[in-house]
């Protein structure tokens, strides 16, 4: 809702209590959760109202939106339960126990226990902490001081605790000024204009004799002039010398905060502070935001917004008057939109910072604890290293214990130095490494310091006093300033009270300052001294919020998310200490925390809504939004280069796109013709390498680029890569001897019981229909499916405390959506029985609208309403597979019932072409942009590959079918490329295949046998590639290695299945997660979905049996540097 049409609730809240419609006023202030009257509250619980109690809570928190909320409603039910106790009310204590206090249990079940046990005892006071417990009003009294100060502290209710300040008949006063207007632009205005309804525009009519308007300059010219801003000058807070401009600090700066934060020193001072603290003395005010106003407008009042607008009329646009930053010079041309070059990562994005000098090179940090280094003009991954404690000994106890309960590290934050010589890490769990970096592959480790308690959340560099220093920051609430070259502690901020987020370091003249935002969105500034801080704002969101300075440094701007999802990206005044202007533009509700960077002094970008928005710096409007040909997250992830010819942007399918604009593809091509000229590689130099090392043939090719050697023994499958320089023929030695150690000792890892892994069956309210078709949406937040009755289910995962990502989970159970309507999706089926049909799909890259059909029509969904955009291609001849061109989203391969596949341009309704060479219904199709083709499948056991540019057949080549396989006439063929686009798993009911697609040579080949006999229904790679999950008509699901099709998980049916129909029900189709790799569900034939994953202390699906005789498999596929990842699996 937007800030107007929330005020207008207050104006309304106001009207009604005036009026005494005093319930209706409780009623609004809680279903609009604006204004928790706490009067009110009060007057409830002391009369014991309990159901109205909870009910007007419920209008601001549920119980389990976080810590505060649960004690809230706990200790309500409590009093309640005792109550009935202390009245002999033994039925209705068992009541509240039963309904009420049970959902305690699952969060604290000794106390639930101790609560149940009070039932045995004849007075309750008996228990010797209840001893205490007075009468009903005192013990109300008691618990209403506890509530309050639970209310208070509780965030969900910041804001809503305090009536604005709003003068008596606030609503009566507006429209009386609505009317004025109105009867001001009457052509004939009478003197005393009888208004008797609001219902319609007031117009006085036509009057003999009437007197004309007065002109709407005079009109005008009633109002007072605004009062200008005071002089800058007035807001001096550090004065500097005569000659130089005020301090940016000066609106800032205030009195420390009433309680006096310290700022400890660990060594003697080295940085320069401030000359004169004494002179920030001012009141801090938190400033307000800016948003622009809504027009409330009815039919009736289209003709006045029509009418010329007078000058200085409200809601005319106001220019922005400060510096001119040659805004003639500059175009949307100059942003970087062009899609240039695609890396792949192989883990999720979670920083990127490019180079200063050398523009192509970019430093990549993972959700694994990986970091990287790309030349992106030449899609070269120049070094690699995976998180390791350099000094294990030397790490606090914390530390230790950290990494012993939890081993996984994810980055949180990867920057370059301001020369480019040093980055930093800053990860997850208290560490930050630095490492001296000279060029192409040359990463040597340079610090190890152990930062803070918790997370580091943010590090930056900076150079007061001329010396480069590390900043960091942390979950430990603290900031900490270290010295870059020694590592020793200079300077440690302590104010915050909740974990710091990010750092923002700057300076002005000769003043040297660091800003620090934390997660309960207070915004400090500090000085490189021991005063404390000097500011304590509020940010825009009250949550994670960072902050940064054109390239310039003389504009300020933060980016923040509120828990609610609503996302803020504002402009600072500096001199005021308050919001200059708030850019419009964002979805309501981000799903997950908002990016942004700014580029050229001129224009800021930010990920949101699965695509890449840019603003104008001087223009609060939206300029344009760059979907970067689709496949990105939610919330992308995005850096500039330092000239703005290139952006990288994290993918959903954990790689990395560079947007680049004409100079940046000129830079690029630049870099990759010089990048092939200088890393050919003479082929006997290959011939060097063991036969069969697939990863060890990538480090030989690579050049000069190899990485130098860490401290710590390298894993024999990152040999090149973590530097080990043994001999190849040393390598080979040491993998033969333990690869015998490892068959000796390697078991299949065996799934039968539901405590051996994690699942949850989807809630389902829906006329139960096997389900024919799954799939995650790209972002991961939800589950779509198509059942056989033509019908669409969509589970949405919803972000709260439990499920901080919003992402699809066991732990937290998803909610069976439907819109407002309460419509279904529900395919065309013509005259056809949906149940004999072949149905499918496919998901748009932004999951803004799906493609369907069952066997009618082929129908296209907007998911967010559910309703039918347009239908096309009626059958006969219906649709029996449909995937969307992974260049343009206008274009789909539709495989038909025919054995023909048309593509079909959505945008001119038109059949672009058609392809023949099938025998019977097409079963699988799938693109790859690396080749630039699209292989298909048919229910004939056929395989073809097509090229897209002219749609010509490549080749074509039989499944070839196990001697002694009997084949079923219904069996399918399914396809899906690797992560790396050029290798493709095959799936038929007799076999899992790997298949290199260029030559259509079959690599691999597996066959059901031995512990899953079965027929197989359906398989998909991870999202990562790096696993396939295959499911059976016996129920039984196999989790294999993709290098060498070996089994190394088995998952019976009795572990996510009930007894009661393990022998009945079996899964036909699975889907991967696809950004979590241990993540996957299944679409069962009784019409349910069961969402899998591995026990939290295992983390993965059993380990992969080790190699035979000492060499990878000779069909190991290693992803080409700087390829995308691929879609989901088979729909």
């Amino acid at each position: 809702m937007s800030s107007l049409s929330r005020e207008l609730v207050f104006l309304i809240l106001q009207f009604l209590d005036e009026e005494k419609f005093k319930e209706t006023v409780h009623k609004l202030e809680q279903e609009s959760g604006f204004f928790f009257n706490m009067k009110y509250f009060e007057d409830q619980v002391l009369g014991g109202e309990w159901e109205e109690v909870e009910r007007y809570l419920s209008g601001f928190t549920k119980v389990d939106d976080n810590r505060y909320s649960m004690k809230i409603f706990f200790e309500i039910r409590k009093q309640k339960y005792l109550e009935a106790l202390d009245k002999a009310d033994r039925a209705k204590a068992v009541e509240i126990l039963v309904k009420d206090l049970k959902v305690f249990a699952s969060f604290n079940e000794e106390l639930y226990k101790e609560i149940t046990q009070l039932l045995t005892l004849d007075n309750f006071r008996e228990n010797e902490q209840l001893s205490k417990y007075g009468d009903t009003k005192s013990a109300r009294n008691i618990m209403l001081l506890e509530l309050k100060k639970l209310i208070e502290a509780n965030p969900l209710f910041r804001e809503k605790l305090q009536f604005p300040a709003l003068k008596a008949s606030r609503l009566r006063t507006l429209i009386n000024q609505s009317l004025n207007w109105q009867h001001q632009l009457c052509k004939n205005p009478r003197p005393n204009p009888d208004i008797k309804t609001l219902f319609v525009d007031h117009n006085c009519g036509q009057q003999n004799g009437a007197r004309p308007p007065q002109p709407a300059n005079n009109f005008m010219g009633a109002f007072a002039k605004p009062t200008p801003f005071p002089p800058v000058a007035s807001h001096t807070a550090f004065p500097p010398p005569s000659t130089n401009p005020p301090s940016a600090l000066a609106g800032w700066m205030a009195n420390p905060a009433p309680v006096t934060h310290t700022s400890l020193s660990a060594g003697p001072v080295g940085l320069s502070s401030a000359a004169n603290p004494a002179a920030l003395v001012k009141r801090p005010r938190t400033p307000p935001v800016n948003t622009p106003p809504v027009d409330y407008q009815s039919a009736d009042s289209e003709h006045l917004l029509k009418r010329p607008r007078p000058v200085g009329q409200p809601g005319e646009e106001v220019s922005y008057h400060g510096t001119n930053h040659l805004q003639c010079l500059y175009s949307q041309d100059d942003l970087p939109k062009t899609v240039a070059q695609t890396l792949n990562q192989g883990s999720s994005i979670m920083s990127m910072d490019f180079h200063p000098v050398q523009q192509t090179v970019l430093l990549v940090g993972t959700i694994v604890g990986d970091i990287a280094i790309w030349e992106v003009g030449a899609r070269e991954k120049l070094a690699i290293r995976n998180f390791k404690v350099w000094d294990l000994a030397g790490c606090t106890a914390s530390m230790q214990a950290a990494l012993v309960k939890e081993p996984g590290v994810s980055v949180n934050r990867v920057v370059w130095s301001p020369d480019g010589n040093l980055f930093g890490v800053a990860y997850s769990k208290h560490i930050v490494h630095t490492y001296t970096y000279n060029g192409g592959g040359d990463v040597r480790q340079h610090l190890e310091i152990d930062a803070h308690i918790g997370g580091v959340n943010d590090l930056s560099f900076s150079n007061p006093s001329k010396q480069l220093c590390i900043i960091t920051c942390g979950d430990d609430k603290i900031i900490k300033v270290w010295d870059a070259i020694t590592g020793r502690r200079l300077y440690t901020f302590e104010g915050h009270e909740a974990p710091v987020y990010s750092i923002c370091p700057h300076h002005k003249e000769n003043i040297q300052f660091i800003f620090s935002t934390a997660i309960d969105g207070k915004i400090k500034a500090w000085l490189y001294d021991h005063m404390g801080s000097r500011v304590d704002y509020d940010a825009p969101g009250h949550w994670c919020t960072t902050m940064a300075y054109s390239a310039d440094g003389t504009r300020l701007f933060s980016c923040g998310t509120s828990k609610e999802g609503e996302s803020f990206l504002v402009e600072w005044n500096e001199s005021e200490g308050a919001i200059k202007r708030t850019y419009q533009g964002f979805r309501k509700r981000s799903m997950g925390v908002v990016q942004f960077d700014t580029t050229r002094n001129r224009f800021l970008a930010a990920g949101d809504e699965f695509v890449i928005k840019f603003w104008d710096m001087d223009n609060t409007n939206l300029l344009t939004t760059v979907e970067g040909d689709g496949g990105l997250p939610a919330s992308p992830r995005l850096r500039f280069n330092k000239d703005g010819s290139l952006l990288a942007v994290s993918t959903s399918d954990n790689g990395i796109k560079i947007l680049a604009n004409a100079d940046g593809l000129r830079l690029l091509q630049r870099y990759e013709n010089r990048s092939l000229d200088s890393s050919r590689v003479p082929p006997d130099s290959v011939q060097k390498v063991a036969p069969g090392n697939a990863l060890a043939i990538v480090n030989a090719t690579a050049g000069s680029t190899t990485v130098g050697a860490e401290r710590g023994s390298a894993s024999v499958s990152m040999s090149g890569l973590n530097g080990d320089t043994r001999s190849i023929g040393d390598v080979k030695v040491r993998v033969t001897e333990e690869s015998i150690e490892k068959n000796k000792s390697w078991k299949l890892t065996e799934i039968a019981e539901p405590s051996h892994c994690r699942s949850l069956k989807l809630p389902d309210n829906l006329p139960a229909s096997k389900i024919s078709r799954l799939i995650y949406t790209n972002s991961g937040v939800a589950i779509l499916a198509l059942a056989s009755n033509a019908v669409h289910k969509l589970w949405k995962w919803q972000r709260n405390e439990r499920n901080a990502t919003g992402k699809a989970t066991t732990s937290v159970h998803p909610q069976l959506w439907q819109p407002a309507s309460g419509i279904l999706m529900t395919n065309d089926i013509s005259d056809t029985n949906p149940e004999d049909a072949a149905p499918c799909f496919a998901l748009s890259k932004n999951d803004s609208y799906v493609m369907s059909a069952s066997g009618g029509k082929v129908s296209l969904f907007n998911m967010m309403t559910f309703k039918t955009m347009t239908t096309f291609m009626a059958p006969p001849a219906a649709a029996t597979f449909l995937a969307f061109h992974p260049q343009d989203n206008n274009i789909i391969a539709i495989g038909m019932e025919d054995s023909t596949i048309q593509i079909y341009n959505v945008r001119v309704d038109e059949v672009k072409s058609k392809l023949k060479g099938h025998q019977k219904r097409i079963t699988g199709l799938a693109f790859s942009h690396v080749l630039n083709v699209l292989v298909s499948s048919g229910a004939d056991a056929q395989l073809f590959i097509w090229g897209i540019d002219s749609w010509e057949k490549l080749r074509s080549k039989p499944l070839q079918i196990p001697p002694g396989k009997a084949v079923s006439p219904q069996s399918i063929t399914r396809v899906q490329f690797h992560q790396d686009q050029i290798h493709f798993l095959a799936v038929h009911e007799t076999q899992l295949a790997i298949y290199e697609t260029t030559k259509l040579e079959r690599l691999k080949q597996w066959v059901p046998h031995e512990s899953l006999p079965a027929p197989i229904s359906n398989a998909t790679y991870s999202c990562d590639s790096q696993l396939i999950y295959a499911s059976f008509i016996d129920g039984a699901v196999g989790v294999f290695n993709p290098e060498t099709l070996k089994l190394r998980c088995r998952i019976a049916a009795s572990a996510y299945l009930p007894h009661n129909v393990v022998s009945t029900v079996y899964p036909l189709v699975v889907a991967a997660h696809p950004s979590e790799s241990n993540q996957f569900s299944l679409g069962l034939s009784d019409g349910g979905v069961v969402v899998l994953e591995p026990v939290e202390s295992e983390g993965k699906w059993g380990t992969g049996p080790p190699v035979e005789n000492g060499a990878v498999s000779s069909v190991t596929i290693v992803p080409k540097a700087g390829t995308p990842g691929s879609e989901q699996g088979p729909r």
